[in-house]
């Protein structure tokens, strides 16, 4: 339906649908991110053996996430007396809009794509890394140390692990030899590159969790040690962009990760293709999410020295190696 109304000679009438399409896709959004911090909680607590929200809505706390919400909304903006009004107003903006942006370029099934851009690999990388602005300026703007080394933090540990981030993703650009993301996921007819590229997969996986600032990459806003980073001294409604980003982005970020490496919507066998694509999509979604959770209930956090080690001199060469072998492997037996 999307890329039947792409086709058409653009108009008021397209306007309004694709604004209509837009809203729509927002409030899915924020259903996800809704409930996917009720499944953090549950899967956390199902991991730490204990039971995680169960009073609001019900034995599984289906409202708790939406009470948390509305309790958010109807707290008290504070902003500081000496802090930079205007940027600490729009820093939170600028952090959010980006993650919903990239939004527009994943093809959540063969017909569901806001744009098939030729490069919409290189849209979602580029559109992405505009966040760290939103990060930066809110920990500057606040005026206060804990949230200027938060914001500090932040910037450095995006910007190194979004090299190893794009050069793992190079070995999949190789095989499917397009930026596009309906050409990678169909370049994947006769095999996931979850398999043809597991170092790639590793590796993209780890660094996506360091650039969304989860566990065990948290240093940002680790509690222990500055009160809560960046954000310390948002509350209510700003304070709740920036956690609104933090899981829209964890939404484009498995999105992505399951076209690049899990086929998008295509069905793992061919007799399994009376199955919906959408279906599919959202199986493999909410695996990769899954996996996320996992993570920050599993893992310590690492030390700040050793985070930017592991990714200059661990993860780095090990993409460059991997791009080298794809390339060797392409020429030899393709």
């Amino acid at each position: 339906m999307i890329k039947d109304l792409l086709q058409s000679s653009p108009g008021l009438g397209n306007f309004a649908i694709f604004f209509i399409l837009g809203v729509i896709l927002l409030f899915v959004v924020l259903g996800f991110v809704s409930y996917a911090i009720l499944a953090e909680r549950k899967v956390m607590g199902f991991m730490q053996l204990r039971h995680g929200p169960n009073q609001v809505g019900g034995r599984w706390g289906l409202l708790q996430t939406i009470a948390d919400v509305l309790k958010l909304l109807l707290k008290e903006d504070i902003i500081p007396k000496m802090a930079d009004k205007p940027l600490f107003i729009l820093a939170p903006v600028i952090a959010f809009a980006p993650s919903f942006m990239v939004l527009a370029t994943i093809p959540f099934t063969s017909r569901f794509q806001f744009a098939d851009i030729g490069v919409g690999l290189l849209y979602y990388i580029a559109i992405s890394g505009m966040t760290v602005f939103g990060v930066l300026l809110g920990g500057w703007a606040s005026n206060n140390k804990y949230s200027l080394l938060g914001g500090a933090r932040a910037t450095a540990q995006m910007i190194s692990y979004e090299i190893p981030l794009v050069m793992s993703a190079l070995g999949v650009i190789l095989l499917s030899g397009s930026l596009n993301l309906n050409d990678i996921i169909q370049s994947q007819t006769h095999g996931w590159n979850i398999l043809r590229q597991p170092i790639a997969f590793v590796i993209f996986l780890i660094a996506s969790t360091a650039e969304l600032s989860r566990t065990p990459f948290d240093l940002p806003e680790s509690e222990s040690e500055l009160v809560a980073g960046y954000h310390t001294e948002y509350t209510g409604f700003r304070w709740a962009f920036y956690m609104l980003a933090e899981y829209v982005y964890l939404f484009a970020m498995s999105a992505l990760i399951t076209v690049l490496f899990f086929g998008g919507w295509m069905a793992p066998f061919g007799f399994l293709s009376f199955i919906p694509g959408s279906v599919w999509f959202a199986l493999k979604f909410c695996f990769v999410v899954f996996i996320y959770i996992w993570f920050r209930v599993t893992f310590p956090r690492m030390r700040a020295d050793k985070l930017m080690e592991f990714a200059w001199k661990v993860l780095l060469p090990v993409s460059l190696a991997n791009i080298f072998l794809t390339a060797l492997i392409k020429s030899l037996f393709f």
